[in-house]
C-alpha cells in the first residue's frame, strides 16, 4: 500500500512510469500534511503560558486534526486504487450488444467511482479551515507560520483534487450527474481560494 511506503519510496515511485502514485493520490497526502501540521500547532498550544484559556479547544482541534489525517492517509491508496474498476471494464468482452452494453454501464458506473474519491478528498478538506482559522488566531504565535502553510497546503489540496475530478467528468454521459458534480466542484474551488486568503489575511507577516 503506497501509505505504507518511506517518504523516499513515495517519492521515487511518483517519478516513475507508473501511473499511481498520481494527482489524486498526492492531493490526498497534502491535506494530510495540512492536518498533520494543524495538529502540530494546537498540540504546541496546550499547556502553554498564555494560552491556558484556549487550552481545551486546543485539545480538541488536535484530536480531531489527528483523525482528518488519518482518514487522507487513507484517501492516498483509496484513490490510487479507483480507477481499477474502470480498468477492469474496459477488459470485459465486447462481442454481442449485451456484452456493450453491459462493459459501457461499468465503465460509466467505474468513471463515477474515479471522481467521487477526490471530490471526497475535497470536501473533507474543506473542514479544516475552520479549525485553522482558530489556530491562526487563538494558537502558539511561535507557531503561527505552519498555521498559515497548513491553509495553503489545505487550498493546493482541494484544486489537486477537484482537477482529478474534471478530468473524469469529461469521460461520464449521465448530464445530472455531471452539473450535479460540477456545480460542487466550482463551489469548492471558490471556498478554498476565498478561505486561504482570508486565513492568511489574519496574519502581519
Amino acid at each position: 500500500m503506497l501509505k505504507d511506503l518511506y517518504l523516499k519510496e513515495f517519492l521515487d515511485k511518483t517519478e516513475s512510469n507508473e501511473p499511481v502514485p498520481g494527482g489524486g493520490s498526492i492531493a490526498a497526502l497534502s491535506s494530510a500534511i495540512s492536518a498533520a501540521l494543524s495538529a502540530m500547532v494546537a498540540n504546541l498550544t496546550v499547556g502553554k503560558k498564555n494560552y491556558e484559556e484556549v487550552s481545551e479547544e486546543m485539545t480538541e482541534i488536535a484530536s480531531k486534526m489527528s483523525a482528518f489525517k488519518s482518514e487522507f492517509v487513507d484517501l492516498i491508496d483509496k484513490d490510487a486504487n479507483s480507477f481499477d474498476k474502470v480498468m477492469k471494464a474496459y477488459k470485459l468482452p465486447k462481442e454481442t450488444d449485451e456484452e456493450k452494453t453491459e462493459r459501457s454501464r461499468q465503465i460509466q458506473e467505474g468513471m463515477k467511482y474515479a471522481a467521487s474519491v477526490p471530490l471526497e478528498v475535497a470536501q473533507k478538506t474543506s473542514e479544516l479551515f475552520g479549525m485553522i482559522e482558530e489556530l491562526v488566531k487563538k494558537g502558539n504565535q511561535n507557531a503561527q507560520t505552519d498555521a498559515l502553510v497548513a491553509a495553503m497546503m489545505a487550498r493546493t489540496a482541494i484544486l489537486s483534487a477537484l482537477y482529478n475530478v474534471k478530468i473524469n467528468l469529461g469521460s461520464i454521459k449521465d448530464e445530472v450527474f455531471v452539473q450535479d458534480i460540477t456545480s460542487k466542484v466550482k463551489a469548492l474551488e471558490t471556498l478554498a481560494t476565498s478561505k486561504e486568503a482570508h486565513i492568511l489575511g489574519l496574519s502581519d507577516l
